[in-house]
């Protein structure tokens, strides 16, 4: 019973000084992650690859209207309730924009 108890009474204590250490740790990560995300350098990386995924996403959308499968989609959407403009993201992945809240 003695073993247990010296067990378990170093498995809380390990937790606890586990828990402080690891968020500090992660503090420390937080912040030097930051710093290389607001660098200019990967902001202009940034921007370029952005830039290429948005190329890249209006040609093959156009590559796939133009082609005997896109030709099918859009004479079977217009026969749906569902057009196909309704199934493009709404959203602004790509917009460049990040959320402040953190990493």
């Amino acid at each position: 019973m003695r073993g247990k108890l010296l067990f378990i009474g170093g498995l809380a204590a390990g937790f606890v000084l586990g828990a402080r250490a690891g968020r500090e740790k992660y503090e420390e990560l937080r912040v030097q992650a930051r710093k290389v995300l607001d660098h200019p350098t990967v902001q202009e990386a940034t921007g370029v690859a952005q830039a290429q995924a948005t190329r890249l996403y209006a040609e093959g959308k156009d590559k796939l209207a133009n082609s005997k499968l896109g030709e099918k989609l859009s004479t079977t959407s217009s026969t749906t309730t569902t057009p196909a403009s309704s199934l493009t993201a709404t959203d602004d992945t790509f917009s460049g924009s990040r959320s402040t809240s953190g990493i």
